[in-house]
């Protein structure tokens, strides 16, 4: 199958066999998931309209989309938008991508806070707002901020908290390392952050398109732990008597990020594991 491909099937198919040559790990879905945004067509509509011609603009935009993804760029930066927790989130080049691990970590923390009631917190490192978005759609009353340094970041969760005005969050631009920012916050309920954890030296490994999300989203120093001694330092302090903390981590991070906390003061210190049993989510209590 070539680019003469002008059929639905036809496109579909060659964007099947360019993706699966590139090796990306699930070429079916990524096919199915540009059939649909660029045709419209899910798979049944596919299966209904396989034999139908495919108008010139939108055959030429996904023909052009099938080279990006078979180049390695995301999926999520192709299309420009993806689903968390029943979100819609706008995503592109300089943004880290919203993953379904990140989950973990919301709703570890919204069992913490089930049941109180106006509460504030921020969200640090907040990306696409992610993590302050899913936390508001759970926890009616809460109020985040999120922190964010990064301007192309910064734009994304401008467009996402637009997007969702029925959830009270501000975003704010500054850097989680200085204390000076810390200290713009004072009495939180809540601290939530999926801050960036890889290894320095471990991040020409990781997988092409990884490589390819901002390096500042995923970096976190020599050992992967840079951002989790701020928190315990800068951002501990700031939480109310029996506010929560809740961090993402590395699925080696456990012990060492507990420890951090432990050692800051905080209490009943918990890790919580994804859906394949890997450690993903750390919270703890200030009391």
């Amino acid at each position: 199958m070539t680019e003469k491909a002008d059929t639905y099937r036809q496109l579909y198919l060659h964007c099947l066999s360019r993706l699966r040559a590139a090796g990306i790990e699930d070429p079916g879905t990524d096919a199915a998931l540009l059939c649909r945004h660029f045709f419209s067509l899910d798979r049944p509509g596919l299966a209904v309209h396989g034999e139908e011609h495919c108008p010139e603009p939108a055959r030429q935009a996904f023909l052009q989309a099938v080279r990006e993804r078979a180049g390695r760029r995301p999926l999520q930066y192709i299309l420009g938008r993806w689903d968390f927790m029943g979100l819609t989130l706008q995503v592109g080049e300089g943004v880290l991508v919203p993953r379904e691990d990140t989950a973990v970590l919301v709703e570890a923390l919204a069992r913490q806070l089930a049941g109180r009631e106006c509460l504030s917190g921020v969200d640090l490192c907040a990306g696409t707002g992610a993590v302050a978005l899913g936390l508001c759609s759970l926890c009616p009353g809460l109020q985040m901020d999120c922190l964010e340094l990064s301007s192309q970041a910064f734009s994304y969760l401008e467009k996402n908290l637009q997007a969702y005005p029925q959830y009270p969050v501000r975003a704010f631009q500054g850097d989680i390392l200085s204390g000076e920012t810390a200290a713009r916050f004072q009495g939180l309920d809540v601290i939530a952050a999926n801050p960036p954890y890889v290894a320095k030296d471990i991040l020409p490994s990781l997988q092409p398109e990884v490589q390819r999300e901002p390096a500042m989203a995923l970096d976190g120093g020599p050992d992967g732990l840079l951002f989790y001694r701020a928190i315990a330092k800068e951002w501990v302090p700031l939480l109310n008597q029996g506010g929560v903390l809740g961090v993402e981590i590395g699925e080696e991070q456990g012990e060492a990020v507990m420890g951090l906390f432990q050692a800051s003061g905080l209490s009943q210190i918990v890790l919580h594991k994804d859906w394949a049993g890997l450690p993903r989510a750390v919270t703890a209590l200030a009391l």
